[in-house]
């Protein structure tokens, strides 16, 4: 505790130095508001600012850095079961305690900025109510910290309820968004380059709550991280400072880097950054920054290794006298920047009075006539998306090296990819079709579809998730359940979300389908006039043709892959629908977004609706032809997958002696020995010299079927025959044996016949099923049924005896 209070008293030390130096304490002479708002508004800044970077920090920690239990493991089930380990439980608790602090500071200077912009001192009258709430909600600045207000109260509930790491990774991301309003009002808002100061400044208080946030967590953890032996827990210190020191070089980096292009924004005379006091208050400023970051690098090159040899007494308190020092410091450096907020710039903060349409409107003079050469000289940086490219830069070359230490390999074609694809982004987004996009349709049509059509594509070949997921270490069974950026990637890829904006289905109509959504309806007005619509327009339009080509020719893991054919479909269906779009545009006679293009003021170039109507023409084209590599490259990899599975089915026969061949074809052999066998037990059953059971009974049934011949034996009983359409086998012989034999008895002669007969039978009636035919045994056994017999008494029966079955 007295290690924060040293830092808060330097901090209110210094914004009280800096507030007078400055003379942004002094009375004004003209609506003056009084003592209580001058000094207490900068304050409840100060206070509100350290608050924001202590919830920041504390969710950072628990998100990323600290574990989440005593003895956890990876298993759901057995870390719900864990209790929560004691810094991770302090960490959530300083963060909800700060979360209060934070909502009622954001009150606090809700009400004392417009005290402060009214001019007149704090009041409990009906007036000063009615007038405070019409700044709330119909002022832009007053609206800005009801927006903070209403988040930091959000956030500050979340943290006493919630304790799931990935409900605490979508409250990290809220607080995040609560520091938005604040980078859109102030000095940053009307400067001349409005979009490039919100933007840095947006940048900045990212990395400062980062940077800030993260000391003041590991003051306050400090007694905590050494661990207890009696308790089963492990000394943390060297395990959290090394992932926060990675953490903080990269928040130092865009700390400095960012306030000096905000500063440079507002100074553009050098004379004014040391001859007046807003350029000598930045001049403080950045040399304690860099004093800060002097520390960290101290941190990193001589404390964590010397934790990580031996712990020895003096690393750690060398460690912690450093953190007391960092502390120091940064309160006085957040101080000095609540008091530029509240100085003057020497540049003008208000619109002149003069100011064109187009100033106005997009917050920027009309550019120069569009000509061809310009489509490469007129650039406007978007610091945003700067950042973005160079993060993407550097981290994938540290990506590389790191998979190169470890002796792998990558492959040169996706780093040319990904790298030419962050230099289309950075183009599209600062270069030409950014500066022109903003006044003419034609222009942003070219930004929009290389947005979404274009860098996509080299983004996609650079396979940025596979080579992060090699580089990046995995956090072991030790670590207690946290997760690091590995983990958190592997979640995300896995996540019900990433299943569904992943499917091929919603990425195509997501793709296709928003075009329209967006166009034709006040979302596009939104995005010309507003800032943060311009941005989330183009982080929209970026993500959807990134995610689109991804599940086409992407070669990182995915949930889900089409197969080939219905990928081929999906982008004709694409390619179909953006030349319907494009048509629909270039026919239109109606001005979309007219009270923007409308008004712009522009004495150049066709007007507004023929341009519009030539941007019709811009998306049709531009949005076939990526398209159409797309789909050629959807075609190759269709080949070589084909081919792929064609040599590992090589590969396997080569392996195993082509035995899946073999056993097909042995299958096929035991078949032919089965038949075989059937055939020769069938061949077997007959005596010598006598036909087979069988083969007797389809003999009876072929003399059965004679027709109308009858013979009497001695006893009178007579025997019908009937014949069917085989039976003129019997011959004249066969009759005249049978008049010479004796009564009641067959000749010798006849018994020879018959059993030729009945083999002849037998043999015919085994080929008949083998072949399949079943119509002899359905032959003889209806004509074995209809045969009858005489017994003595004169009564006639079946004959059922079937000696052949």
């Amino acid at each position: 505790m007295p290690w924060q209070l040293a830092g808060l008293a330097a901090l209110f030390l210094t914004l009280a130095a800096a507030l007078i130096y400055s003379g942004a304490s002094a009375a004004r002479q003209v609506s003056d508001p009084g003592e209580l708002v001058r000094w207490g508004l900068p304050f409840a800044k100060a206070i509100h600012n350290v608050s924001v970077a202590t919830v920041v920090g504390g969710l950072i920690f628990a998100v990323g850095i600290l574990p989440k239990n005593i003895g956890g493991s990876r298993s759901r089930e057995k870390d719900a079961d864990a209790p929560e380990h004691p810094a991770f439980a302090r960490a959530l608790a300083v963060a909800a305690a700060a979360g209060a602090v934070w909502t009622l500071s954001a009150v606090a200077v809700l009400v004392l900025t417009y005290a402060d912009v009214a001019g007149q001192g704090l009041s409990g009258d009906a007036e000063f109510t009615r007038s405070l709430v019409y700044f709330m909600t119909d002022i832009e600045t007053g609206k800005a910290w009801l927006a903070v207000t209403i988040i930091a109260a959000v956030v500050t509930t979340a943290l006493f309820g919630v304790r799931s790491l990935t409900g605490l990774a979508f409250t990290l991301l809220l607080a995040l968004i609560g520091l938005i309003p604040t980078a859109l009002i102030g000095h940053s808002s009307s400067s001349s380059d409005h979009e490039g100061a919100i933007n840095s400044l947006g940048l900045h208080l990212v990395g400062v709550s980062t940077w800030v946030g993260g000391i003041i967590m590991l003051a306050v953890l400090s007694g905590i991280l050494t661990g207890s032996r009696s308790k089963g827990m492990p000394d943390i210190t060297e395990q959290t400072l090394r992932r926060f020191s990675a953490l903080a070089g990269f928040a130092f980096v865009l700390v400095f880097a960012s306030g000096v292009i905000n500063a440079a924004i507002r100074v553009t005379n050098p004379a004014d950054l040391f001859g007046s006091p807003y350029g000598q208050l930045i001049v403080a400023k950045s040399l304690a920054t860099l004093v800060l970051g002097g520390i960290g690098f101290m941190h990193r090159q001589w404390v964590i290794p010397q934790l990580g040899k031996n712990g020895s007494l003096s690393a750690r308190r060398v460690l912690w006298q450093l953190v007391l020092v960092e502390l120091l410091v940064m309160g006085a450096t957040s101080g000095l920047a609540v008091a530029l907020g509240r100085s003057a710039p020497p540049q003008p903060t208000t619109y002149a009075p003069d100011a064109s349409p187009s100033f106005i409107l997009s917050g920027y003079e009309l550019p120069p006539e569009l000509t061809p050469e310009r489509w490469l000289t007129e650039w406007r940086f978007d610091w945003l998306w700067v950042g973005v490219a160079l993060f993407g830069a550097v981290s994938y070359i540290m990506g590389i090296i790191k998979v190169r230490k470890r002796g792998d390999k990558w492959s040169w074609f996706r780093a040319v990819n990904w790298f030419i694809g962050l230099v289309v982004l950075t183009y599209i987004t600062s270069g030409p079709p950014a500066v022109y996009g903003r006044v003419l349709f034609s222009a942003h049509m070219v930004d929009h579809m290389a947005l979404t059509m274009v860098a996509p594509i080299f983004l996609v070949l650079g396979a940025p998730v596979t080579l992060a997921l090699r580089a990046l270490p995995a956090r072991g069974e030790g670590t207690h359940g946290s997760r690091g950026l590995r983990e958190w990637l592997l979640l995300f890829v896995h996540s019900r979300f990433s299943q569904i904006v992943t499917h091929p289905l919603f990425a195509a109509a997501n793709f296709a389908g928003s075009i329209v959504l967006f166009y034709y309806s006040d979302l596009f007005g939104l995005a010309m006039r507003e800032h943060v619509g311009h941005e989330l327009m183009n982080v929209h339009f970026l993500l959807t043709g990134y995610i689109f080509v991804l599940s086409m020719i992407g070669s990182d893991p995915l949930p889900r892959r089409a197969p080939y054919p219905m990928r081929l479909l999906l982008l004709l269906a694409t390619m179909g629908f953006h030349a319907f779009f494009g048509v629909a545009i270039m026919g239109g006679t109606g001005l979309l977004a007219a009270d923007y293009f409308g008004n712009l003021g522009r004495a150049w170039g066709p007007s507004a609706i023929g341009d519009q109507q030539l941007g019709g023409a811009v998306a049709w084209g531009i949005g076939e032809v990526p398209t159409l590599l797309v789909a050629i490259g959807v075609a190759v990899m269709w080949s070589r997958s084909d081919e792929r599975e064609t040599r590992r089915v090589d590969r396997a026969a080569d392996r195993n002696n082509d035995a899946d061949l073999s056993a097909y074809n042995d299958m096929f052999a035991r078949l032919a020995d089965r038949d075989a066998k059937m055939a020769s037990r069938t061949a077997q059953t007959s005596k010598p010299g006598q036909p087979s059971r069988l083969a007797q009974h389809e003999g009876e049934a072929a003399e059965s079927s004679a027709a109308g011949r009858t013979t009497t034996d001695p006893a009178g009983r007579t025997t019908a025959e009937r014949t069917s359409g085989g039976a003129a086998g019997r011959t004249a012989a066969e009759s005249s044996t049978a008049q010479t034999s004796k009564p009641g008895q067959p000749s010798r002669l006849a018994q020879h016949e018959g059993e030729a007969a009945g083999r002849t039978a037998a043999e015919s009636s085994t080929a008949e099923r083998t072949s399949g035919g079943a119509a002899g045994r359905t032959t003889a056994e209806s004509s074995t049924a209809e045969r009858t017999t005489t017994d003595p008494a004169g009564q006639t029966e079946p004959n059922t005896k079937l000696e052949g079955r």
